[in-house]
């Protein structure tokens, strides 16, 4: 349940949406199966099983995107397309022009996406207005932008970037040539350096120890730390980009043990689940903040 990557906005401070308002709003986006021609839909979908479009527990909201599309590769449509067109020929006594080939594979693509499979993928978003987060659990930022995109067409609220002091690659790379991490967080053993130059020059280190010669060597020769394997508290690992997106997080032992033995039934489970989620990585983003150098926009607001 625990999501695997961080996508971060902040949202302005006093933000408020109950959760009927919130459901209302989902419900008018809400995710519905597509027609026998329609390539792609998308839209709100109940975060867990038989449960509401808005999951609620300790002032914390858990939605889900849903979107599902038709797998209808081009070279299954132009084959078709390039058979049809031989018959067309045959019919016509000459060669379908440009605007016929056209029409042709709108044709083909029409007959064929009925029986087209469709692919469903479903990315969570994570709401918190106590601390200001709002955060998706999206690899890449195209993924994070089909689902910001809707968010903002359903409800009233402004998502704004974090915006840090100081560069992550700066802190990161600083922390690798000075073998020093933060108070609260160790280095792991995952790291990818990259170059400034126009070739971008890239190393990747995994499952290597990054306190060696070869690694400060890099660094001296120019490289910058890109993306680094880091770990919490022994609770959460992850791995931080240059961006400010968070990867990879992986709940460790010490935190799945907290997990609360009482929780009966899948609805107790899961709010187990995203209570103890939410708690644990609010408290690490605040650290890891801090860690960076914090926010200007947070000190402005000071």
């Amino acid at each position: 349940m625990w999501f695997k990557n961080l996508q971060l906005h902040r949202i302005p401070a006093g933000w408020s949406m109950s959760v009927a308002q919130m459901e209302e709003a989902l419900e008018k986006h809400a995710f519905r199966e597509g027609g026998s021609l329609e390539m792609q839909v998308q839209g709100w979908a109940p975060p867990r099983e038989g449960g509401e479009l808005v999951h609620s527990i300790n002032r914390q909201f858990l939605l889900a995107y849903r979107a599902e599309k038709k797998l209808l590769p081009s070279t299954v449509v132009n084959q078709v397309t390039r058979a049809k067109a031989v018959e067309l020929e045959e019919q016509q006594g000459f060669k379908p022009g440009r605007k016929q080939m056209k029409e042709l594979k709108e044709q083909v693509t029409d007959e064929l996406l009925p029986r087209a499979f469709g692919i469903r993928r479903d990315t969570r978003v994570w709401i918190d207005p106590v601390n200001r987060w709002l955060v998706i659990d999206a690899a890449s930022p195209a993924k994070a932008d089909e689902v910001r995109s809707l968010l903002l067409k359903t409800l009233d609220i402004t998502l704004e970037n974090v915006e840090l002091n100081e560069a992550p690659v700066s802190v990161m790379t600083s922390w690798l040539a000075g073998n020093d991490a933060p108070g609260g967080f160790t280095v792991d053993q995952d790291v990818e350096l990259r170059s400034n130059t126009d070739e971008k020059a890239a190393v990747r280190y995994v499952r290597h120890p990054l306190d060696g010669a070869d690694v400060r060597q890099h660094i001296e020769a120019g490289k910058r730390c890109t993306k680094l394997a880091m770990t919490w508290n022994d609770r959460i690992s992850f791995v931080l980009t240059d961006a400010f997106v968070i990867k990879r997080v992986t709940p460790l032992d010490i935190i799945k043990d907290a997990a609360d033995p009482t929780a009966e039934g899948e609805a107790e489970k899961f709010d187990a689940d995203v209570a103890l989620m939410t708690g644990e990585l609010a408290r690490m983003l605040d650290d890891l903040i801090e860690a960076v150098g914090g926010e200007r926009q947070m000190d402005k607001a000071a």
